[in-house]
């Protein structure tokens, strides 16, 4: 089912750059595998999901200093063998990161990217993004996956900054707008 869903997904995503379109592209080629390419055990690479958390009001986003990169980054990893949909996924990671109940995951992708990492030695991530937003008050718990997490201004994200990370602002920030009844700065 998450196989099916991420083919879907990414087959009618209108892309939010040249580089996801090039990265949705490469992802859809990888899905041709088959369900193997949704499992890290995939060694040629596999789909991750991941979320840009803004607040309630669109005014912040919430990254995390990853222990193993040493970088600020938006909140994701590995799908699980229960998540049923890319977004299901995203929004997983990202409650069981911030450790923030009530989050709404937007279930279009705002970008796709591939990059390495040292998964099973050495793989890559195909890696689907997502806007997700937290509910007004909402107060983050540090998870074992990270050193630290902060709320930054969309404007001024902090060094230093995992690549890719940057380019999820503008198009999550338009995926915010069109969600939230509040107004976004």
């Amino acid at each position: 089912m998450l196989h099916a869903d991420a083919v879907s997904a990414l087959s009618r995503w209108e892309p939010t750059g040249a580089e996801a379109a090039t990265a949705r592209d490469r992802t859809l080629d990888l899905l041709a595998a088959g369900p193997a390419a949704m499992s890290r055990e995939h060694r040629a690479g596999h789909v991750t999901a991941s979320a840009l958390v803004f607040d309630a009001t669109g005014s912040r986003v919430l990254l995390c200093l990853h222990c193993k990169f040493q970088k600020w980054v938006q909140l994701g990893g590995h799908c699980e063998p229960g998540d049923r949909t890319l977004a299901g996924a995203a929004l997983r990671e990202a409650t069981e990161e911030s450790g923030i109940a009530g989050l709404r995951v937007d279930p279009v992708p705002i970008d796709v990217d591939v990059h390495p990492v040292r998964c099973q030695g050495g793989s890559l991530h195909y890696d689907v993004r997502f806007a997700v937003v937290a509910p007004a008050g909402a107060v983050e718990r540090v998870s074992p996956e990270s050193e630290a997490l902060g709320w930054f201004p969309p404007d001024r994200l902090p060094d230093p900054l995992a690549g890719g990370t940057a380019r999820l602002v503008a198009p999550g920030l338009a995926a915010f707008r069109r969600a939230s009844p509040h107004p976004a700065p």
